[in-house]
């Protein structure tokens, strides 16, 4: 029987995941019933600890990256956004007020305070965050040193005063911003969104009025005014980012250039910690991007959130966060049953660990060892005989001997001769002992350690051959041939990130080839392109050739810059024509060529189009 895919949620919550994926046919996890690792999705608000990283098995995926609080902790985002204006300079990394970590940076502050009291007419508000807490708690606004006061580590910034406001009330974007993987760095932001108001008119008189300065939902829902039919912004506190495109367009604004503009403060803003964070590929992260739009169409960041809110307080939640969780299932690109977990669990054994893992392994340790133990029954009747040869036989080396099978060996080689194309063990072993002796194997006959003189056996001949060692074999991607694990189509748990490596984990066979073949033209060296859109989720990084190539092995932060200044210049320039109908854009091309067959679309419109159908050629 098949396993389902199972489900871990800590705490209990959040419900929106538990109601999506039983929807969806999976099993909740249960700690009476199962074993502590048979679960293929553990999702938790809070941090997960390192060991659990560590632990990783193959069919596993938790929903947070390791060690991204760079951004999502309020004074490390202010630290890290500070080290990228001082490396690339402050007109890039303009979109966050300058930031005064307290108490170390009160100098800091104290020197800045002074300078703009002194030099502006107008008054300057600043704004007061404890680092450590979400939902609004602890915030105020003050225009006078003297009010503030502080009992904890807090961060002080330039008030943006001047938001663009609609029928009087603030507002500001909720983004939801999916980072399938960080090595390579793939982002993926949702079409979806929210629209968060404050529930009383904005007024620079009334500082201290939570209602009317801040907008986060668990704030202003519990003012007087939440239920309050209001002007255009009706009842409760939030739209959907549709509805927002709306008054968009009918107020006359460029909306492509506002959603690139909010595009690049969050690849930049990814851009500050991608490099830092440990390669993980079992693991997926959904984070939620605050951005206040001002009366000039700035878009500013106002912080990152590590596990936005999944609760549903009203219409607009229940249709945009449905829809959200099921499409980041989606992007994970779970099948419906895991019959790796199966296997492995039916045997007993589990695989290597994933952390750090520069690719995802495919190969259950059972085959292994039953392979291992295979060979430890010939090594023993290998040295049984060399005791009953002479000395002059024992000195020859041992890889030079090419033993003839046994009784046994030939009657279970008969047997499977009744179902499977022949393998002669002779020529495996004189390709071992070639290639171990450092003797070039001829280049006259090409010999496929596994499948003898059949090179091109097609896979479901190979996989009925290796049954027992749970394998599979690649098709030919360089101009060498190269044999290397690949997982089976009915567990592809792992294939979102199937780029990384891993010494440990991936198990590669010699090429004993020499010579060339012809080459098999394959993009980027054979690198998986990410799909364009999965669901409502877009891809927006890599967008384009350059920055493909710049995410691969190390990242290439300045390329990646360049390639964003470049395409927004585009934009502002007015450098676009009018989109293609959308049955054009999704055709797919089929040529070779990488600069032909990669695309990407643009995240933000209500039908996104394709990159190089709005752009004019430069």
């Amino acid at each position: 029987m098949a396993a389902s895919l199972v489900f871990r949620l800590h705490d209990r919550g959040p419900e929106l995941v538990r109601e999506v994926l039983l929807e969806r046919g999976w099993e909740e996890y249960d700690e009476g019933q199962r074993e502590e690792e048979d679960w293929n999705l553990y999702w938790r608000g809070s941090a997960f600890r390192n060991s659990e990283y560590h632990n990783l098995l193959p069919w596993q995926r938790l929903n947070h990256h390791p060690k991204t609080v760079g951004i999502t902790r309020k004074d490390c985002l202010a630290r890290n956004l500070r080290r990228m204006r001082a490396t690339f300079g402050s007109s890039l990394y303009d979109f966050s007020p300058t930031a005064f970590i307290l108490p170390n940076d009160f100098t800091r502050f104290l020197s800045e305070y002074n300078n703009l009291r002194l030099t502006r007419k107008l008054p300057v508000y600043w704004i007061c965050k404890p680092v450590h807490l979400s939902r609004g708690r602890g915030i105020f606004i003050f225009e006078n040193i003297k009010d503030l006061v502080y009992d904890c580590s807090v961060i002080v910034q330039r008030y943006i005063s001047n938001p663009l406001l609609i029928s009087g009330y603030k507002f500001d974007l909720r983004i939801y911003v999916c980072v399938q993987s960080f090595h390579p760095l793939t982002v993926y932001i949702h079409q979806e969104g929210l629209v968060r108001f404050s529930t009383e008119k904005y007024n620079l008189s009334s500082l201290r009025n939570p209602y009317s300065h801040l907008t986060n939902t668990s704030i202003n829902k519990l003012g007087p005014f939440y239920k309050t039919e209001k002007e255009r912004v009706g009842q409760g506190c939030k739209w959907t980012m549709s509805k927002f495109r709306h008054f968009l367009r009918s107020q006359g604004i460029d909306e492509l250039l506002l959603w690139q503009r909010i595009n690049n403060i969050v690849t930049l803003t990814l851009l500050t910690i991608a490099p830092s964070v440990p390669s993980c590929p079992n693991c997926v992260q959904l984070f939620g991007f605050d951005i206040l739009i001002d009366v000039m169409l700035k878009p500013w960041l106002l912080e990152v959130n590590y596990s936005p809110a999944l609760t549903l307080d009203c219409q607009a939640d229940i249709a945009v966060k449905k829809l959200l969780i099921g499409d980041l299932i989606d992007l994970m690109n779970y099948t419906s049953v895991d019959r790796l977990r199966e296997r492995a669990y039916h045997r007993r054994a589990y695989k290597p660990l994933c952390f750090h893992a520069q690719q995802p392994t495919y190969v259950s340790i059972p085959a292994l060892s039953n392979f291992k133990e295979h060979n430890v029954q010939r090594t023993g009747r290998r040295r049984r005989r060399r005791r009953s040869q002479s000395p002059q036989t024992q000195t020859l080396p041992l890889l030079k001997t090419l033993r003839q099978p046994d009784k046994t060996s030939q009657n279970r080689k008969s047997r499977q001769q009744r179902h499977l194309p022949p393998v002669d063990l002779n020529k495996i072993n004189a390709a071992r002992s070639r290639i171990i002796n450092g003797i070039k194997p001829h280049t006259d006959r090409k010999l496929n350690p596994i499948l003898g003189p059949h090179p091109r056996t097609k896979l479901s001949v190979v996989n009925r051959q290796m049954s027992n060692r749970n394998l599979r074999l690649s098709e030919v991607t360089n101009t060498e041939t190269e044999t290397e694990l690949k997982p089976s189509a009915e567990t592809d748990v792992s294939s979102s990130i199937p780029d990384i490596k891993s010494p440990a984990a991936s198990c590669k066979l010699p090429n004993i080839h020499s010579g060339r073949r012809r080459t098999v033209k394959v993009p980027l060296e054979g690198q998986h392109i990410p799909p364009l859109r999965v669901g409502d989720f877009i891809r927006t990084f890599p967008f384009n050739t350059a920055t493909l190539k710049a995410s691969r092995h190390t990242l290439d932060v300045k390329i990646v810059i360049q390639e964003l200044h470049k395409l927004t210049a585009q934009l502002a320039a007015g450098q676009t024509v009018e989109a293609k109908s959308r049955s054009d854009e999704e055709k797919v091309k089929q040529e070779t060529d990488v600069e032909d067959e990669f695309e990407s679309l643009f995240w933000g419109p209500k039908e996104p189009p394709l990159i190089s159908q709005c752009l004019k050629p430069v």
